[in-house]
């Protein structure tokens, strides 16, 4: 697809990049599973959700790899920060026990930030630069998973602790 937009110095074409393997993870993530006498599709997402901490951890990079893909080939400001809500509200709602597992099967934020980019694309609005965004969103996320980490350590240990004095 190629995508023709006006500029102060002219007219120029940029070529959109393939966003073939994009797709194809958000689907894995998202929705490649289908629930049997349903119209109900999950993926990978919720299901590493139930490990905790780490599943939660591993989940937050993927989808903070398919921004960084995003932002590598064009994605404005804009954009970046409505993907990085996405994932953020994702990853923090998701690391609640129980209720973020239940949440993480409903909200498909890997979806929901394809479709932002492809609009994004498709607008012609692609030729933007978030870098500043982009260190905000790598500490930010690193941030998020320290504390999933630490808060799943914490737990466990509580837990561990629990059961030595009922003993």
């Amino acid at each position: 697809m190629r995508q023709t937009r006006g500029s102060y110095t002219g007219t120029h074409t940029r070529e959109a990049p393939d966003l073939s393997w994009v797709d194809s993870l958000t689907n894995l993530m998202d929705s490649r599973f289908k629930l049997p006498g349903t119209n109900f599709r999950f993926g990978l997402d919720p299901i590493l959700g139930l490990i905790p901490g780490i599943g939660d951890a591993t989940s937050l990079l993927i989808s903070g790899s398919l921004i960084f893909y995003m932002y590598r080939h064009g994605a404005s400001r804009k954009a970046m920060i409505l993907m990085v809500g996405n994932v953020l509200l994702d990853a923090i709602i998701g690391s609640i026990p129980i209720l973020g597992n239940i949440f993480d099967f409903a909200y498909k934020a890997n979806e929901r930030n394809i479709r932002i980019m492809k609009r994004h694309y498709q607008e012609g609005k692609y030729q933007g630069k978030g870098t500043g965004v982009l260190i905000m969103i790598g500490l930010v996320l690193l941030g998020i998973i320290g504390l999933i980490l630490w808060g799943t350590w914490e737990l466990v240990s509580w837990l561990f602790a629990g059961l030595q004095t009922g003993f």
